[in-house]
């Protein structure tokens, strides 16, 4: 950092995410009967002195003389602190330790709990200003030192003046006090930092408003550990994405908007021009349209196992990479395979509904045991196959029809065909993806290859079966129940109407899309998908993306690395070298790896590099997008 560039850093809820004062009074007050009002007051205090509404000497004598704390308790407070530093500045934890002549500490805190905190991160203790506890014999607190200007309506500003500092001088604050500095005419700037807390009256009053200290970092061309602010990347999530996936996208400095519900073609393509990561469902459609519309699209998440609903061709096109959900929801959907074939074959279904109207039928007709019984499974992918384990330990007799060759797990039996496994199973369940060539894959003539009495579970997607057909076989007497989970047409909300041939049949279970909706589904989805898109931003890996070449790359050290995503044509990666052994750029390490449509170069090169070098491998012939990671 230059010399003439001066950091001036709040503590409270800039450096760390809290009012060290508020958790202070979590341990303080710990036994206390009235615990949560006091804790209330405290939390409201800070606020009023933080907006400006209460002088600072006022909202510190309030506080301290609810807190009743000890020495003893200061000590519990650091350890607490040290766990609570904010995202960015531990990010950020090199440029500190390089820059510490230049950066300060000037907080209306305690030195007894910031020193100890600011120290790991380099910060000098000669550069901290802040207020001192007054204890007694005993070691409780009792005051503070009321001599020190930092305990005084305006102590920031008076603390700068009495500095004598050189150069421009920038204020990165959350509080009022910060904001004093420099409307007293002392600080260049005062970046109001957003990262823990939004404080209106503040942010009205900033040169700019900071939502990391990476921000911060970029706009004054002092970022030289990250290659762009994570807080500029624009995370749009649709349809009520569990909230663990939105702590984990926030935690990593992102901006995140979030929706309940999917968005129209319409609706979408306005709101992804700015939109760098995509999360969706399975309602939201991301067609060719979306996409034209999508300038800075780098990721979309799907939140589910099918990816039909994107446009992946055309993401390939763009250079928009999708991961899906794989494995995270089999076991969920598996479970409720087992329940309603269990459910179906009981009768389950009518026998309930006839109770819910008064009607009482003690009777075994149309009521079997699933044990012995031939469950065929159409699709044997991670689904298929945990089902067949499951199925088999319940004395089911099961085989499968794949048109990919498949490894049978226990005692399942592959079929070639399959006519064959309709013709020779008792139970159908459907577990196949929703590409195109599966529309109607079971139709009225394979409906009609089904042994009379049989059932049928869809738990796959909704185009595979003709709806039509299905209600006929019912209705007929041929089938003898269905369970259906997934459907053609499907509301967008929980409040738009359900529509379909099926309502009102026998022994019909008719399921909202919920394969997959239960609570540990959920919960590892969205852990899942987000560390996928957050290992391709930060390093450029692609495993398990659906529509990337595979590469699964070593984690960056020392060194900078080249992501270029291009049209699979012959040369590409010859054209790459050239450009780097013209400018005389070592190669540290390269990975390469392509699909029928565009190949994938990372290339790990050594820190020094022109703007010129990377002009001309962005124009490079058949260049998709180029990024750099650093």
């Amino acid at each position: 950092m230059p010399q003439t560039k001066k950091f001036i850093i709040d503590f409270d809820s800039t450096f760390t995410q809290v009012e060290a004062l508020d958790i202070l009074g979590e341990i303080s007050l710990a036994n206390d009967p009235e615990s949560p009002q006091k804790l209330q007051a405290i939390k409201d205090i800070t606020d009023q002195g933080m907006e400006g509404s209460l002088t600072f000497r006022e909202s510190l004598e309030k506080r301290l003389e609810i807190l009743k704390a000890d020495r003893k308790q200061i000590s519990g407070l650091i350890d607490e602190l040290k766990r609570k530093v904010s995202k960015s500045f531990e990010r950020n934890r090199e440029f500190l330790q390089e820059n510490a002549n230049d950066i300060f500490i000037i907080s209306n805190g305690f030195k007894d709990f910031i020193i100890p905190i600011v120290a790991d991160y380099g910060i000098k203790e000669h550069n901290v200003f802040a207020n001192e506890f007054v204890y007694d014999e005993e070691g409780k607190i009792i005051d503070f030192n009321r001599e020190n200007p930092l305990s005084k309506n305006n102590g920031k500003a008076h603390t700068i003046k009495n500095l004598n500092l050189e150069g421009d001088i920038y204020v990165i604050g959350d509080g009022y006090t910060d904001y004093e500095i420099k409307a007293s005419g002392l600080a260049n700037k005062f970046y109001a930092f957003t990262e823990n807390v939004h404080r209106p009256k503040v942010t009205s009053k900033a040169d700019h408003i900071a939502p990391s200290f990476d921000e911060i970092l970029y706009i004054n061309k002092l970022n030289t550990k990250f290659s762009y602010p994570k807080s500029r990347i624009k995370v749009l999530l649709l349809e009520n994405i569990h909230p663990i996936a939105v702590e984990l996208l926030n935690e990593e400095g992102y901006q995140v908007e979030i929706a309940s519900t999917a968005l129209s073609e319409d609706e979408l393509c306005e709101k992804i021009k700015n939109v760098s990561i995509l999360g969706i469902r399975s309602k939201t459609n991301v067609t060719k349209k979306v996409l034209e519309n999508a300038n800075r699209l780098l990721a979309i998440g799907a939140f589910c196992i099918g990816t039909n609903q994107i446009d992946l061709e055309t993401c390939q096109e763009k250079g928009i990479v999708v991961f899906n959900a794989p494995f995270s929801n089999t076991r969920s959907v598996v479970e409720m395979a087992i329940a309603e074939i269990i459910f179906l074959m009981r009768n389950f279904y009518n026998k309930s509904v006839a109770m819910h109207e008064g009607k009482w039928d003690k009777s075994a007709n149309g009521s079997f045991e699933v044990r012995g019984k031939k469950l065929g499974i159409i699709g044997y992918g991670n689904i298929g196959a945990q089902l067949s384990v499951l199925a088999e330990n319940m004395g089911l007799n099961v085989f499968y029809y794949d048109i990919v060759e498949k490894l049978a797990l226990g005692n399942a039996t592959k079929l070639e065909s399959l006519e064959e496994l309709l013709q020779t199973c008792d139970i159908i369940s459907l577990h196949v993806d929703g590409r195109k060539e599966n529309k109607c894959l079971i139709d009225a003539d394979k409906i009609k290859m089904m042994k009379k009495g049989a059932i049928m579970v869809n738990l796959s997607r909704g185009h595979v079966v003709d709806i039509v057909a299905l209600k006929e076989a019912i209705l007929s007497g041929h089938l003898a129940g269905c369970a259906v989970d997934v459907f053609p047409e499907e509301p967008k909300n929980n409040s738009e109407p359900f529509v379909s041939e099926l309502i009102g049949l026998p022994n019909t279970i008719l399921t909202p899309h919920i394969g997959g909706s239960t609570l540990e589904a959920q919960q590892n989805i969205a852990r899942f998908v987000p560390g996928k898109i957050m290992e391709y931003i930060n390093t450029g890996n692609t495993f398990n993306s659906v529509n990337f070449p595979n590469l699964q790359l070593p984690f960056l050290q020392d060194a900078h690395r080249l992501i270029h995503i291009h049209h699979n044509e012959p040369g590409v990666l010859a054209k790459i070298n050239k450009i780097l052994a013209d400018y005389e750029i070592n190669i540290v390490g390269q990975y390469l790896k392509t699909n029928e449509k565009i190949g994938y170069v990372i290339t790990d090169i050594d820190k020094a590099y022109t703007e010129e070098a990377i002009r001309a491998l962005k124009a490079i012939p058949g260049t998709i997008r180029f990024r750099i990671l650093y």
